[in-house]
C-alpha cells in the first residue's frame, strides 16, 4: 500500500522541519503487511535520525532485494552501520551507492569517514598488541612496586569531599563487584585501599592516536572509588552504570574515571578480551565521535604508572582566558538578550552584568566555562528557567529542556560549546522536589517566592566577583575570584606594554606571559619583599598570571604592579634588569 498523498506532504514537512519522531510514529501506524518498499525505506531513515540504528537495519534488510541497484538504500544502510561502528560494511555500503550514483556527495563524505575510523581502529590495534607484547617481556613484581602512593593524591577538601569514602571492606567489594557484574583487577583494590576514590596528582595520560580531548593525550578529572555513598564511586548515582545505561557507553566493562567534559569521555576497564572475571584493558571512550574507543593501557596498574603531570601538556591557563574572555566579551545568544530585554523587575544592561559576574566567577573557580552542580551553576539553572518562564510562561517538561541549550549551552560566543542533559534534568527534579517550580497539567512554572529569591541570589552573587575596594582600577590586568584558592590576577598578552618588551627583542623578549613574569619578579622583589613567597606566578605563552591564598596580598600586588607600569621610567628601570626565563 502507498502513502497516500497528504500523508506523504506531511512525512515531508516533518523530514524538513526535523520531527523523525513524528515520521516513525506515523508509519508504524501502518500495518506491517501493508508497507510498500518506499514505506519502509522512509521508516528506516527515520529510525536513523532517532537513533534506532539496528531497527533501520532490520527495516533494510526486509527489502534488501529491491534495493540491490538503489544507491539510496544503499545510503541508508550505510548510515546505520557507521553509527553501529560496523566501518567496514558502512565502507561497502557507500562504495556500492557511489557506484549507483557517482554525483552522491553525501556518500563519498560518509565513505571517507568510515575509511579514517578502519584506519584509526588498525592503527589503536597495532598499539595495544605492541603494548601488551611489553606486557608478556615485562618480569611480573609486586604490585605497585617502587611507587610511593604517599605522593599520588591532591589532598585538597575539594577532592576528598566529593570522591573520597572509607576503605572498601571485602564484603563492600564483593557487593560491588556483583552489582557491575565484572571482578575488579588487584591493582584497583590495592590503589582503594590506600585511597578509596579522588583525584591524583597527575591527571594525563600520553596516547599516539589523537582524540576530541587532544592530539597526544587524554586527562582524567578523578578515579572512582570502590563503593555507592558518593555520587561518582563506581556504584554511585553518577558511577558506571549511569555512564552506560543513561550515557550510552558500551556495556563492555567498568567506567573508572570521569573526565573534564562533564561526561562526553571516560575512561573504563575493557574486558571484551579477558572476561568478567579476567584482567581487563584500560580504554578511553569518547562520547563526542560515536563512543570511539581508544587502547590507552594493557592492565589497571600501567595506566596508574603511566599517568603524567597536566604541566607536560598543559594549556589550562589559555583555555581560562580564553573563557574569561568569553563571558566577560562575548555575545549573548539571540534568545539570551530576547530573555533578558523581556525580564521584569530587573534592568536588561544591569541583568546581563550580573550573568557575566557570576559567569566569571564560575570560570574562575573551575578554569573553565561549564555548569554542573555546584552552587552558582544551580543558580545559573535558576536563572535561565526564571528568564525563559517570564517570556514564555508554562512551558511543559519536554519544551523546555529542548529549548534549554539555546540559551547558554550552545549559545554561540557566550556559550559553553556543549552540556551534561543530566544535570539539567537533576537540577529540574530538585527544584519541584523542593517546591520551587510547580507541575500544572503538565505545564511547569516558577513560584514567586523562588523568583524573587533568584534575583536576590542573581544581585549577590554577581557581587561577590568583585574586588573588595569598588575603585580598584587595576585593567587591562584583571582580578579572578579563585573561591576557596584565594585570587588571582592575569593578562592576555599582546597589546599592553609592547614597545616596552620591544626594546630588548634583540635578546629574545617577545611580551609573553613568561616574559610578563621576569618583570613582575622584579617589581616584586625590588618594590614589594614583604610578598615574596606570597605572590606566585603560573604565565603562559600567551598570559602572564600571579596568584596567591592571600585575597588582600594579591590585591595589593595587582594595584601597585599596574602602577609601575603606567609609570615609563620606573618600567623600563625595573625591566633593564629582568631576566629572560
Amino acid at each position: 500500500m502507498k502513502v497516500d498523498q497528504a500523508l506523504r506532504l506531511q512525512l515531508e514537512q516533518w523530514y524538513e522541519e526535523d520531527e523523525h519522531q513524528n515520521i516513525v510514529d506515523a508509519l508504524e501506524a501502518i500495518p506491517v503487511a501493508n508497507r510498500d518498499y518506499e514505506t519502509v525505506g522512509q521508516l528506516g531513515r527515520a529510525y536513523n535520525n532517532v537513533g534506532r540504528y539496528e531497527d533501520a537495519l532490520a527495516q533494510f534488510a526486509q527489502v534488501a532485494e529491491q534495493g540491490e541497484n538503489d544507491a539510496a538504500w544503499h545510503y541508508r544502510s550505510g548510515y546505520s552501520y557507521y553509527f553501529l561502528g560496523r566501518f567496514e560494511e558502512g565502507a561497502q555500503a557507500f562504495t556500492k551507492a557511489l557506484e549507483l550514483d557517482p554525483e552522491d556527495e553525501h556518500s563519498r563524505e560518509l565513505l571517507g569517514w568510515c575509511q579514517e575510523r578502519l584506519d584509526r581502529q588498525q592503527q589503536n590495534q597495532m598499539i595495544r598488541e605492541q603494548a601488551l607484547r611489553q606486557k608478556e617481556q615485562t618480569p611480573t613484581k609486586p604490585i605497585f612496586e617502587g611507587l610511593d602512593l604517599s605522593e599520588f593524591w591532591d589532598n585538597g577538601s575539594y577532592a576528598e569531599s566529593t570522591y573520597t569514602m572509607d576503605p572498601p571492606s571485602d564484603a563492600l567489594i564483593a557487593s560491588v563487584e556483583e552489582e557491575l557484574g565484572y571482578k575488579l583487577p588487584a591493582s584497583y583494590i590495592a590503589l582503594m585501599k590506600q585511597r578509596n576514590g579522588g583525584v591524583p596528582q597527575a591527571t594525563c595520560f600520553p596516547t599516539q592516536i589523537s582524540t576530541s580531548w587532544a592530539d597526544d593525550h587524554i586527562a582524567i578529572s578523578s578515579i572512582m572509588g570502590i563503593g555507592r555513598d558518593k555520587d561518582e564511586s563506581l556504584c554511585g548515582n553518577m558511577g558506571s552504570r549511569f555512564m552506560i545505561e543513561d550515557w550510552g557507553y558500551p556495556d563492555i566493562g567498568v567506567v573508572i574515571c570521569d573526565c573534564p567534559s562533564a561526561g562526553h569521555d571516560v575512561v573504563m576497564l575493557d574486558y571484551r578480551h579477558c572476561g568478567k572475571d579476567g584482567e581487563p584493558e584500560v580504554i578511553h571512550v569518547d562520547q563526542e565521535s560515536e563512543y570511539e574507543i581508544t587502547f590507552l593501557a594493557p592492565d589497571f596498574e600501567t595506566f596508574i604508572r603511566g599517568l603524567l603531570s597536566e604541566e607536560e601538556y598543559d594549556t589550562s591557563m589559555e583555555d581560562k582566558a580564553n573563557d574569561l574572555r568569553k563571558v566577560a566579551e562575548g555575545k549573548f545568544s539571540p534568545l539570551l538578550e530576547e530573555l533578558c530585554r523581556k525580564a521584569e523587575a530587573v534592568d536588561a544592561e544591569q541583568l546581563e552584568s550580573q550573568i557575566r559576574a557570576v559567569c566569571t566567577r564560575i570560570v574562575g573557580e573551575k578554569g573553565h566555562f561549564s555548569f554542573h552542580a555546584d552552587d552558582l551553576s544551580l543558580l545559573m539553572y535558576d536563572v535561565q528557567f526564571w528568564l525563559y518562564t517570564n517570556a514564555y510562561p508554562r512551558p511543559t517538561r519536554e519544551e523546555y529542556l529542548e529549548i534549554y541549550p539555546k540559551m547558554i549551552a550552545f549559545g554561540g560566543e557566550f556559550g559553553q560549546s556543549g552540556y551534561a542533559p543530566a544535570w539539567i534534568t537533576d537540577w529540574l527534579d530538585k527544584r519541584m522536589q523542593e517546591g520551587w517550580i510547580k507541575k500544572d497539567q503538565g505545564t511547569l512554572s516558577l513560584t514567586e517566592d523562588a523568583r524573587k529569591e533568584i534575583i536576590a541570589r542573581l544581585e549577590l552573587e554577581a557581587g561577590g566577583n568583585a574586588a573588595e575596594d569598588e575603585d580598584m582600577d587595576v585593567a587591562p590586568f584583571k582580578l579572578v575570584d579563585q573561591g576557596e584558592r584565594g585570587m588571582s590576577v592575569i593578562l592576555p598578552v599582546g597589546s599592553y606594554l609592547t614597545e616596552l618588551f620591544a626594546s630588548r627583542a634583540d635578546e629574545g623578549f617577545e611580551g609573553s606571559g613568561y616574559d610578563w613574569a621576569s618583570l613582575a619578579f622584579v617589581y616584586l622583589a625590588e618594590q614589594m619583599p614583604d610578598l615574596q613567597g606570597i605572590i606566585r606566578f603560573d604565565p603562559e605563552g600567551s598570559m602572564f598570571c600571579a596568584y596567591s591564598s592571600d585575597r588582600e596580598a594579591i590585591q595589593a600586588f595587582a594595584v601597585g604592579f599596574k602602577q609601575a607600569c603606567e609609570n615609563e621610567a620606573l618600567i623600563r628601570d625595573l625591566f633593564s634588569r629582568a631576566e629572560l626565563d
